[in-house]
């Protein structure tokens, strides 16, 4: 059994649907760490039953406090869904090939540190883009830079989108391909043991 670890700063839509969809006999969510102790998915976890840590965003830049519970739970992967803060190089290689990210766009374009939800959709909309898309990748040290797991694509309307009209067709895409991407992570990983 793969326990993998969601990392999510904000409402936890993507870190609710990805619990849902697990396939029970290959991998687990027992717990989702936050950088935020306002954040919506709190709230969805204690609705799951999965445990959670809110670490600061100071204990995030340092990441030995984080990696050692990622230890201490015996995890083997993560999973990062609306999580904003960088992920400190000390956890990247720990966790090599093993952390995976979602981004609300096509990458390499709109991506980087701040670039993130509305941020994201406004500036695909000022670029005049007809397709935008999500694309799930690894995470390495740098924001929105490791390879290329997936993208999948959506039309964009720039006569009639505004930011809330394209984000809601990228989590329609988000929703359908992160547990696929996660799936495909895991069975690779149980491959190399």
């Amino acid at each position: 059994m793969i326990r993998i670890a969601i990392l999510a700063s904000g409402n936890g839509s993507n870190a609710e649907n990805l619990i849902l969809q697990q396939p029970s006999e290959l991998l687990q969510y027992p717990l989702i760490i936050t950088d935020n102790a306002q954040a919506g998915v709190l709230q969805r976890a204690k609705r799951l039953g999965v445990a959670t840590h809110v670490f600061s965003r100071a204990d995030f830049r340092e990441g030995t406090a984080v990696l050692q519970l990622l230890q201490d739970e015996k995890i083997d992967a993560i999973v990062l869904a609306g999580f904003l803060s960088r992920i400190p190089q000390n956890i990247v290689e720990h966790y090599p090939s093993r952390i995976i990210n979602i981004h609300p766009a096509l990458l390499p374009r709109f991506g980087g540190k701040g670039m993130y939800g509305h941020f994201v959709h406004e500036a695909v909309l000022a670029a005049g883009e007809v397709v935008s898309g999500i694309t799930i990748h690894y995470v390495d040290a740098e924001y929105d830079h490791g390879s290329t797991l997936c993208q999948a694509t959506c039309p964009v309307y720039p006569s009639v989108d505004t930011p809330d009209s394209l984000a809601e067709r990228i989590h329609h895409l988000e929703h359908l391909y992160y547990p696929v991407a996660v799936r495909q992570m895991v069975q690779r990983m149980k491959e190399e043991i």
